[in-house]
């Protein structure tokens, strides 16, 4: 048994054959996706964070908007880059944004992956201290949050404020109990699942990561999650952990999906380089009949390992052809291979 959501990167541009061209259409018709995943019985609504580009940005109007129309799916992101946030802020808005959704926010957040800008960040106010670079930085964010949603009192009051203080040192309002345990880290490598591990947050791991094998991509991350849990283990922490990957998951059913996937695509990883130097593995989609892709899923070591499975959706096609492709992988996928 899995959980299985969907995973938005929120695109729009404004061409006659985009059904999502502009800013505001991406919004509302993420919120009616998640709507109408969660009709069909879907566990998650998922939304990638980009910077500078027509895509989905600042996630906490959205997943509180999502959470107040919503009553049972999880609502994530996969990720939210944290070279670019202030985690006090962000402590106030993720805090805000769960108790709207009942506690059901899942956050996932990372380093971040290559920009549309040179150096984004420094654009927000932020850069790394002496002795580090970007990612250092991002990561320093990442404790800080997480040290933050511990609801600790941390503040000083002041003797005469303008409304009465309760005692003690005071923290960041609103908190939400339980979402500290419910934080995830977007891993490209087997060192920072570890990290990831140490500190308690749970993993995520997207259709790509770092070559560090030369091994396909599913047979790569299995290894990744296995690291992972191995660390964890050795850290001891209580509760179990939660674990997911991403995939590009298309059943051919009908005209539809065999005109937009089935004249065949990516069907092996393929090998890249993320900058300069770092070279990383892109994995494989699948589209083809419910039957192949059962044959095909089966096989995949990551999926196997992991609790959750985040399908990406092509926004663009609109939300009625999305929830279409969703449902499709529900009832005619996910039940053969015990995902159901």
């Amino acid at each position: 048994m899995k959980k299985i959501g969907f995973l938005s990167f929120g695109h729009w541009t404004p061409s006659p054959h985009s059904q999502t061209q502009s800013g505001a259409d991406a919004l509302l018709q993420s919120i009616d996706l998640a709507v109408e995943a969660e009709r069909l019985g879907m566990d998650g609504a998922y939304f990638r964070v980009h910077h500078f580009a027509q895509q989905l940005a600042s996630p906490f109007p959205l997943l509180a908007a999502v959470g107040a129309k919503t009553r049972r799916i999880e609502i994530g992101t996969a990720v939210i880059d944290m070279r670019y946030e202030n985690p006090h802020y962000m402590t106030e808005d993720a805090g805000a944004a769960d108790l709207i959704a009942g506690g059901r926010l899942q956050l996932g957040i990372s380093r971040g992956s290559p920009e549309q800008v040179i150096d984004g960040w420094r654009y927000f106010g932020y850069r790394p201290v002496e002795g580090e670079n970007d990612s250092d930085m991002g990561r320093r964010h990442t404790e800080e949050f997480l040290d933050l949603l511990r609801g600790k009192g941390f503040a000083r009051p002041n003797p005469r404020p303008m409304f009465p203080n309760p005692p003690g040192l005071l923290r960041l309002e609103p908190y939400s109990e339980g979402l500290r345990e419910r934080i995830w880290w977007g891993s490209a490598s087997n060192a920072t699942a570890a990290w990831a591990a140490k500190l308690g947050m749970n993993l995520q791991t997207s259709t790509l990561k770092f070559d560090e094998t030369g091994e396909p991509l599913h047979i790569q991350q299995a290894a990744q999650i296995r690291t992972f849990r191995a660390a964890w283990k050795e850290a001891g922490h209580a509760r179990t952990p939660r674990i997911s990957v991403s995939r590009s998951i298309f059943a051919l059913i009908d005209d539809r999906d065999r005109g937009y996937f089935g004249r065949g695509g990516q069907e092996e990883d393929k090998i890249g380089f993320l900058d300069e130097t770092t070279r990383a593995i892109f994995g494989r989609g699948y589209a083809a009949e419910p039957d192949v892709l059962i044959e095909q899923l089966g096989k995949d070591e990551a999926i196997a390992e992991a609790d959750t499975l985040l399908l990406t959706v092509p926004n663009q096609l609109g939300v009625a052809y999305n929830a279409h492709v969703i449902e499709a992988i529900l009832t005619t996928v996910a039940p053969a291979l015990n995902w159901r």
